[in-house]
């Protein structure tokens, strides 16, 4: 962890190959993010009821995250944009781990990968971004991925569970946007910050409920936190310093797409054929912007 932190900067590193070194890191936290399908659904947390079980997750989770960053943590700083940084990040968590104990795995991500839009909204409308004519193609192939899988998997859900996985789209919208913003500061800090505010907020409900781990529980917590929070967001805030944030939520979109597998791992749930045929327009999308658009221009500047 100490290594990850300390690491040079990609786009430095490699003046080159920037950008390829930071498609790839977000692609590495895409893939660690998607274990969330595995551990939420773990039977080790059978025993918690749905209505408590999304935040005691949130709560462990963001604490482990946060222990494990802490002592890492080099040049903090204050910045204005740490407030709603920190803001979308807490409300991502509970509304994501709540979704995700009051439906399906695979219908909270996929509500959640509703992101990539809120994100060309922010930037579009709010902060004047140019757009990247060639993250259309992926942004469109996804609006109809992940559209297709959203109308067919809201029928018959709990309409709670639906709004909190929109809501955790929206923020995490938020987050990757002020993540962007803040890419000159300490990774380790601004992730181990807002894990923290997370945890912070969400004690008092902990106490709350008086539920309580038991120590195998303790230990599978403490990797969800590692593995599927602390270890990606780095890599992720890390990749953002040389990609745009609209091109970095897209190649997210990896998460959805592999999260159900771990999810089958864990209880057994079979992706329907809706989510099959919409993680195939996904990635469709994304072969065609970094493959076939890519040598097309690698051709076109030879």
């Amino acid at each position: 962890m100490q290594a990850l932190m300390n690491a040079p900067d990609p786009s430095t590193r490699f003046p080159r190959n920037g950008k390829l070194v930071g498609r790839l890191l977000v692609l590495a936290a895409a893939l660690l993010w998607s274990t969330s399908g595995l551990f939420a659904k773990l039977p080790v947390f059978d025993e918690w009821s749905d209505p408590v079980r999304g935040p005691l997750l949130a709560f462990w989770r963001a604490l482990f995250a946060a222990l494990v960053l802490l002592p890492v943590v080099r040049r903090p700083r204050w910045k204005g944009n740490l407030v709603p940084l920190c803001g979308s990040f807490v409300v991502m968590n509970i509304t994501y781990l709540s979704a995700m104990a009051l439906t399906t795995a695979a219908n909270t991500t996929w509500l959640q990968a509703t992101a990539p839009w809120w994100v060309f909204v922010m930037l579009v409308f709010f902060f004047r971004e140019p757009v990247v004519r060639r993250n259309l193609v992926p942004l469109g192939f996804g609006f109809l991925g992940v559209g297709l899988i959203v109308l067919c998997e809201i029928q018959g859900r709990s309409p709670i569970g639906v709004a909190c996985g929109l809501a955790s789209g929206v923020s995490y919208a938020g987050v990757v946007v002020f993540l962007r913003q803040l890419r000159g500061e300490n990774p380790a800090w601004l992730i181990a910050l807002c894990h923290l505010a997370a945890a912070i907020v969400m004690l008092p409900w902990v106490i709350y409920l008086g539920v309580w781990p038991s120590s195998g529980q303790l230990l599978v917590l403490a990797a969800f936190g590692v593995v599927q929070m602390g270890i990606p967001y780095v890599l992720f805030f890390r990749g953002l310093r040389t990609i745009g944030s609209l091109e970095a939520v897209l190649i997210g979109l990896v998460e959805p797409v592999v999260l159900p597998f771990w999810a089958y791992l864990a209880r057994g749930e079979i992706p329907a054929w809706w989510s099959i045929v919409g993680a195939a327009l996904i990635l469709v999308g994304l072969l065609l912007r970094y493959v076939v658009l890519a040598e097309l221009q690698r051709r076109a500047v030879g």
